[in-house]
């Protein structure tokens, strides 16, 4: 079998959570005898080499159409669906104000055609400027074969948002055991507090500095902003104090060691589908504080640390209770089971199957 995964222009170029999902999804698939080429949105694609395309992010829903409409093929999304009303309604400022004014999809309309006018991404289905984001997605749920949301509760918003009916198969994010292996000879630093993720709005970086500034931790920021945040990530910087360190993006194998050492992990967001970065820390022994705001509690259950993205002190409390808490084992073991790149694999080459058969 020979797949497409067929994904954003910036995938390599604005690094994120989705791009280790592709590219871990892809080794594994490979490593399984299936033939997996990851495409970017604004390639010259041959359609006809492949059984089936696999779209990623279906709040881009320009790409998907415009490859799916030409090719007459097959196709399953991973939909990885993020909600950004928390963030519009209490982070926007300036201009951004008029964001809260306006559906989610609305919002995804106007960023989607500013990428486009301003030369940052392509336009790959011109359909879109007439449709819109939601008719777009609608049609998208419509004809795809399947879906493959990262959890139930995923698949639940998309069904309650867009009123869709889709077959689906849930394919969990999750870790690569290899490479996340921990040394348990090395001690956890109890004052040493990691954050690693995109710097973005989204992701709440300055509630975080606000709950964290001259406290006793040392909280290390590991991530580079997205390109249109550059605003953003000097208004950390300049609140940050000296208790706050930042590392710019870097890659898996050199985020080990960070794991290895901290004793918490934090992602403070307005929302998250799942936080890949928690699940890794999670496997390193880290404790998780995490937002309740999203997917996370049906990964972590109650073995996380859950904070109001909105209260510094509701995220200066549980990063408290987590670095006096013993390391969750149980927590780690059940990422080991459930959540691995293997098991995501297994999952998405059943949703081929079952498309294919």
């Amino acid at each position: 079998m020979k797949v497409a995964f067929i994904t954003r222009s910036t995938l390599y170029t604005a690094p994120g959570g989705d791009t280790v999902q592709i590219v871990e999804t892809a080794r594994e698939l490979t490593g399984m005898g299936i033939t997996v080429d990851i495409l970017l949105s604004n390639e010259v694609i041959l359609y006809e080499q492949y059984d089936v395309l696999h779209f990623f992010n279906i709040t881009r829903p320009a790409d998907i159409l415009g490859h799916s409409k030409k090719a007459k093929k097959t196709f399953v999304v991973s939909t990885i669906l993020c909600n950004y009303s928390e963030y519009d309604k209490h982070h926007r400022k300036g201009m951004g104000v008029l964001f809260t004014y306006l559906s989610g999809d609305g919002v995804e309309y106007i960023k989607t055609i500013a990428r486009w006018v301003l030369g940052k991404d392509h336009l790959v289905s011109i359909d879109y400027l007439w449709k819109g984001q939601r008719k777009c997605i609608v049609e998208i749920l419509r004809r795809a074969a399947i879906i493959l949301p990262n959890s139930e509760s995923e698949y639940s918003r998309v069904q309650q948002t867009y009123l869709s009916k889709v077959k689906y198969l849930v394919v969990p994010n999750g870790v690569n055991p290899t490479l996340f292996n921990r040394n348990p000879a090395i001690k956890k630093d109890e004052r040493l507090i990691l954050c690693v993720a995109r710097i973005e709005g989204i992701k709440n970086h300055l509630n975080l500095i606000k709950a964290l500034n001259n406290t006793p931790y040392r909280l290390l920021i590991i991530g580079s902003h997205s390109p249109n945040q550059a605003a953003y990530y000097n208004q950390c910087r300049n609140l940050a104090n000296d208790n706050i360190s930042f590392i710019d993006h870097l890659p898996q194998n050199e985020l080990v060691a960070y794991y290895q050492r901290a004793k918490v992990h934090i992602l403070p967001s307005w929302f998250e589908t799942t936080g890949l970065s928690s699940v890794e820390a999670a496997v390193m022994g880290c404790n998780v504080v995490i937002t309740d705001k999203g997917d996370t509690r049906e990964y972590f259950g109650d073995a996380a640390f859950y904070c109001d993205p909105i209260n510094p002190q509701s995220i200066l409390a549980a990063v408290e209770k987590a670095s006096l808490a013993p390391s969750n084992e149980i927590l780690s073991e059940k990422i080991l089971k459930q959540y691995t790149w293997k098991q995501a694999a297994l999952q998405t080459l059943k949703a081929y199957q079952l498309v294919t058969s």
